[in-house]
């Protein structure tokens, strides 16, 4: 195994002997991670042994789930089945959740009751939304209102919530000003307004906080994005929000919002297990990664996607950064097994990003370049489907 590359800076680690069979253990199946299966489907060491820890037998593509919401995709076609990749590259799949880390004697707890040992082990897991935290912060909302983490269990509840009121118009309010909340804002009511069936004047508020809208955008882009939810008649309140109860959401100054559902989108937290295993952590509890995607404290252990921060290129927790990691990570797992040095990786300081605003438009931006219309959501669309055939 690789010791832990404390020089940020330097180009290649060290690396000794592996062992002669190499226990990879997969823990989540990620934006980052399903391109390690693929990787690994194409070509595997021999003495490699790999096992998938994931809850799902589907892995969700977060950049589709808005048009998913709209109406414009059906689930399947925002989703990776896992069996067969999982197949491919000879892996044992265990359908469940880590609950427990060891860093030091090298074990998972897994939410089955068994144990699972590992010689290298890839994280990548992604935030959570956890519902003891959530039930404090925001009191109402596990009954009142649909989280978007995680992405399967919100997919699976989508339709219901469309159901509501089948004879008159709904009231949705979303809680969060990112790109999340914004995304699934015009989705929201692109679906509630043009679903068969459904009768017009379904209403969309948008809590975006005290910072508003895309608080960390370039103003071109930001100015775009409070555009289109203007053109959709979406209410956006500078508030946050603080729970919900039956028929209404509890605004941070005590107002009550009359709204039939609500929809949680603020950012994600590190998860709870994590406390425990050993691991160099941020201040937010997520685990602190160098150059080689590697822990900072257990050579053995890689991470990637929103689960991973980077102590020497700190980057924006997004899907864009999530997708480029993969193909990096793969290496330097195939490097690690082998006991062959590892690769730096920079990810790029600019990424391309791209906001679907609900019907087929979508907004694109590149620093402080952006642009905006149906070309940008049909560029979306073969960009996504590429990813997912891929």
């Amino acid at each position: 195994m690789s010791p832990p590359a404390s020089a940020a800076h330097s180009t290649v680690s060290t690396a000794s002997a592996p062992p002669r069979n190499c226990r990879l253990v997969l823990l989540g199946a990620g934006h980052a991670q399903v391109q390690v299966l693929h990787g690994l489907a194409r070509e595997r060491p021999a003495h490699l042994h790999i096992t998938l820890v994931a809850p799902h037998a589907r892995q969700m593509y977060s950049g589709m789930v808005p048009g998913f919401v709209a109406g414009h995709y059906p689930l399947e076609a925002c989703t990776i089945a896992l069996p067969g990749l999982v197949k491919a590259c000879g892996a044992q799949w265990r359908q469940t959740s880590a609950v427990g880390l060891d860093a030091g004697r090298r074990e998972l707890a897994l939410a089955d009751g068994q144990t699972l040992a590992y010689d290298l082990l890839s994280i990548n897991t992604g935030a959570v939304m956890e519902r003891q935290a959530m039930a404090a912060q925001l009191p109402g909302a596990a009954d009142h209102a649909l989280f978007v983490r995680p992405i399967e269990e919100f997919a699976r509840l989508w339709p219901h919530l469309t159901r509501l009121s089948p004879g008159g118009p709904l009231h949705l309010v979303v809680l969060g000003g990112g790109a999340a909340g914004a995304e699934l804002a015009m989705a929201a009511h692109h679906a509630l307004n043009h679903q068969e069936g459904r009768p017009p004047g379904s209403r969309v508020t948008l809590l975006a906080g005290p910072a508003g809208v895309g608080a960390n955008y370039p103003p071109g882009v930001r100015r775009r994005v409070l555009a289109a939810l203007e053109r959709r008649a979406i209410t956006v309140i500078p508030e946050s929000g603080a729970g919900f109860e039956p028929g209404h959401a509890v605004l941070a100054s005590g107002t009550r919002l009359a709204c039939d559902a609500g929809v949680v989108a603020i950012g994600g937290q590190a998860p709870a297990w994590l406390q425990g295993s050993g691991l160099a952590l941020d201040d937010a509890g997520f685990i602190q990664t160098n150059a080689f995607l590697q822990s900072t404290s257990h050579a053995e252990v890689f991470a990637a996607g929103d689960i991973a921060s980077r102590a020497d290129a700190p980057r924006p927790r997004s899907g864009v950064y999530a997708v480029r990691a993969g193909p990096p990570l793969l290496a330097n797992l195939r490097a690690s097994a082998n006991g062959q040095p590892l690769r730096p990786y920079q990810p790029q300081r600019r990424t391309l990003n791209l906001l679907s605003c609900g019907g087929k438009t979508a907004i694109a931006s590149w620093g402080d370049w952006s642009a905006s219309g149906a070309w940008v959501w049909w560029w979306k669309d073969r960009i996504d489907r590429a990813f997912i055939a891929r």
